[in-house]
């Protein structure tokens, strides 16, 4: 497992990935930095945490930024027909997909995570609860996105268009605007859970349970992580 880890974060922290990765991580931070020389000791109101925490962080860069690393932990190998090599080896399947998600958590969620907790402490006048609890929120919503693109880019050598349709049409249209959608919204999950956390954050807005989302959080991660194990000991590895 251990090599299968080390071999997946050598694949996906290629320069260029890291660099956009890194550059889309700012964009949020940046936004924070102009709302404090902007507003002063002024609180975030709900326009900036609807803007630059929902609608940019959680809604188009986490989801954009783990479809980019989490289908490639696979999608290249397939590509290149190296995804033999490993399955080829006596070694249980889950030992092969464990690792990969790990990677990919490794190299998206540390940037996301990062960017989450100093944007929201820049933003919040270093308020340690609503920086953490926007931080906790950015790392399930990378694992779960994580979960759920690993799966695709074992189905797919398609994935980021696949990814994408997901996002905007699914995460954003949808959910956005029917409200029933959001019990199967990996977004909306994350938003409940800062909430849960921290209720003075995204007061606006119909939530889900903190309960639910929590179990629903768990239920995502497990399930897609189980389908992609199956997906792998049942595919014909080219």
């Amino acid at each position: 497992m251990v090599f299968v880890y080390k071999l997946t974060l050598r694949q996906l922290s290629g320069r260029w990935r890291l660099l956009i990765t890194l550059l889309l991580s700012a964009l949020p931070v940046t936004m924070g930095v102009i709302w404090r020389l902007i507003e002063g000791d002024a609180r975030p109101d709900h326009e900036f945490e609807d803007f630059a925490l929902n609608g940019m962080l959680a809604a188009s860069i986490i989801p954009l930024v783990s479809l980019a690393i989490a289908s490639a932990a696979f999608s290249n190998e397939i590509e290149d027909r190296t995804l033999a090599n490993l399955t080829l080896s006596p070694i249980p399947r889950w030992k092969i997909v464990v690792p990969k998600l790990l990677g990919a958590l490794t190299v998206g969620g540390f940037f996301m995570v990062i960017s989450a907790f100093v944007t929201s402490y820049i933003a919040y006048s270093g308020d340690m609860t609503t920086s953490l609890a926007v931080a906790a929120g950015a790392a399930v919503e990378v694992a779960l996105y994580s979960s759920v693109f690993i799966l695709v880019g074992l189905m797919t050598t398609k994935a980021i268009g696949f990814g994408l349709l997901y996002v905007f049409l699914w995460e954003g249209l949808f959910a956005g605007f029917v409200s029933g959608v959001r019990f199967l919204s990996i977004r909306h999950y994350s938003v409940t859970i800062v909430n849960g956390l921290d209720d003075r954050v995204f007061t606006e807005g119909e939530h889900l349970s903190f309960a639910v989302a929590l179990v629903a959080s768990a239920a995502v991660f497990v399930i897609f992580l189980a389908l992609s194990i199956h997906r792998l000991r049942r595919m014909d590895v080219p």
